[in-house]
This record gives structure tokens, C-alpha cells and sequence, in this order.
């Protein structure tokens, strides 16, 4: 399979995530799809492979930023990349959700945060960081 096959399948996936945690949080399929971790799941079995198959075969390194643009020279390298980020950004979004649900944050401003998540990745998570401080007065709350 082509490389831009794989992103345009990955990349189709994704929005259907974040749709779903954004227009119906608490529906049973957005539950069982993507808070429990399963979109991301697949999302990451994609990056493995493509990790397992093609990591080696392009030049570069994580040494430099030379050697990770040469790195991402090859398709595939791009692809597992991007796939990277699509899984980890969905990840903390769902997160966003169940600790908003946990701590009795209304979901419409949770959007915004999920918006910035899933376009800006970290920048996203410090807004929902904001957001929680502002509802709650802790910035971290105690592992169960």
C-alpha cells in the first residue's frame, strides 16, 4: 500500500474522532470508540507497522533537525509521523473529555479545548489545563 493511502485513510479517521467527542460525548459508540482508547489503539498499530516495516530505510536521525527533515525525506517515515501525532493528540483530547465529565465541566467549553487539541496539540492541552484550573482551583488533582 502507497504511503499517501495509508495518510488518507488515517487522516479520514481522525475527524471522525474528534466529531464524535465533540457533538456527543456521552454516546455510547464515542464511549466505546474513541474514550476508550480504541481509535487512538488502531491509529498506533498503524505507526508500529509502518515503524516495523520502513524504519531504518531512509537516511536521518533524531540527533539534529538535518536528520529528522532527512528522515522525513521518505513517504512512509512522513506518513508514521503524522500518524504519530493524529493517535497522541487524540489521545489527550479524550482524556479531556473523561477528566471534563469527571470534574463537572460543562462540554461546551471543553470544545474550543478540543479544537485547539486536536489542531495544536499542546497548545490545546494547556488550555484545558486553564480551563480545569478555572472550574476546579487545583491544577493537578491526586492519582486514584
Amino acid at each position: 500500500m502507497k504511503a499517501e493511502t495509508i495518510f488518507q485513510i488515517c487522516n479520514s479517521l481522525a475527524p471522525i474522532g474528534w466529531l464524535l467527542m465533540i457533538l456527543a460525548p456521552r454516546w455510547t459508540w464515542t464511549r466505546k470508540i474513541v474514550l476508550s482508547g480504541l481509535l487512538p489503539l488502531i491509529l498506533g498499530l498503524v505507526y508500529l507497522f509502518l515503524i516495523v516495516i520502513y524504519f531504518g530505510e531512509s537516511e536521518g536521525n533524531f540527533s539534529s533537525l538535518e536528520g529528522v527533515a532527512a528522515l522525513f525525506k521518505n513517504p512512509f517515515a512522513l506518513t508514521a509521523g503524522w500518524i504519530h501525532y493524529l493517535a497522541f493528540d487524540m489521545f489527550i483530547g479524550a482524556w479531556e473529555v473523561r477528566d471534563s465529565q469527571k470534574h463537572g465541566i460543562t462540554h461546551l467549553l471543553l470544545i474550543p479545548c478540543l479544537f485547539f487539541t486536536f489542531m495544536f496539540g499542546p497548545i490545546g492541552l494547556i488550555l484545558y489545563f486553564v480551563l480545569r484550573f478555572t472550574k476546579t482551583k487545583r491544577l493537578f488533582h491526586e492519582t486514584e
